[in-house]
C-alpha cells in the first residue's frame, strides 16, 4: 500500500527531486476605504495580511520573490523580503471600469494565461528545484490556473482572496496544482 501511495504522490510531483514549487499569491488588501486611485497602497488590513503571509513563508527559509510592479503587489512582496524582483508580466488582467462601476475586461483570458505562462516558464528555467513566491493579482492568477488545469475559460468559480496561496509544482512539461486559494495564514 505504501508503495502505491508514494507512486501516486510522485505522479502529482510531491516529494520529487528537481520540482520547482511556485506559490502564486494574490496581493494583500488595498481596497478598504479606497478612494479613486489607479495604483493604491495596501490598507491597514492589507498590511496585517501581508505580515501573516510573510510569517508563513519565512518558515521555509529564504525564497526568491517575484512581484507585479503595482504598488499593492510590491508592498505585499516586501513584507517577505527586501529582495523583490518585479516583472511586468505579472500585472492584473487588462480592465476598465464602466460608468455603472462594473469591470470591462480589455485583455482576453487566453492572453493573460499566455503572459503568465511565459513568466512561469522563464522562472522555472532560472530556478529549477527551488520554491518561488510570485505576487500577482486575482484575474491573472485565476486565468493562468484555469489554463494549467486545462479548464474552459470562466469555468473555475473561485476568486483568490487577499494573500491566498495557489501552489504549482513544475517539472519539465508537467504542471500540477498542489493547493488553490489557501488562506490558512489568515485564520
Amino acid at each position: 500500500m505504501l508503495k502505491a501511495v508514494r507512486s501516486l504522490e510522485a505522479a502529482y510531483l510531491i516529494g520529487v527531486e528537481g520540482v520547482t514549487e511556485i506559490w502564486l499569491v494574490r496581493h494583500a488588501d488595498a481596497y478598504e476605504h479606497l478612494e479613486d486611485q489607479v495604483d493604491p497602497p495596501l490598507s491597514a488590513r492589507g498590511l496585517e495580511q501581508a505580515a501573516r503571509l510573510a510569517e508563513r513563508v519565512k518558515r521555509f527559509g529564504p525564497v526568491t520573490v517575484y512581484s507585479s510592479p503595482h504598488r499593492r503587489a510590491v508592498q505585499t512582496a516586501r513584507a517577505i523580503t527586501d529582495d523583490v524582483r518585479e516583472d511586468p508580466l505579472l500585472v492584473e488582467m487588462g480592465l476598465e471600469i464602466n460608468d455603472d462601476g462594473a469591470f470591462v475586461f480589455t485583455e482576453s483570458p487566453e492572453s493573460v494565461a499566455e503572459r503568465m505562462g511565459s513568466f512561469v516558464a522563464e522562472v522555472v528555467a532560472r530556478h529549477p528545484g527551488e520554491r518561488l513566491v510570485v505576487i500577482s493579482h486575482a484575474g491573472a492568477i485565476l486565468n493562468y490556473l484555469t489554463s494549467v488545469l486545462h479548464l474552459e475559460s470562466g469555468s473555475l468559480r473561485i476568486l483568490p482572496y487577499y494573500t491566498s496561496v495557489t501552489v504549482l509544482r513544475v517539472l519539465g512539461d508537467r504542471y500540477m496544482a498542489g493547493a488553490i486559494g489557501d488562506t490558512a495564514h489568515l485564520e
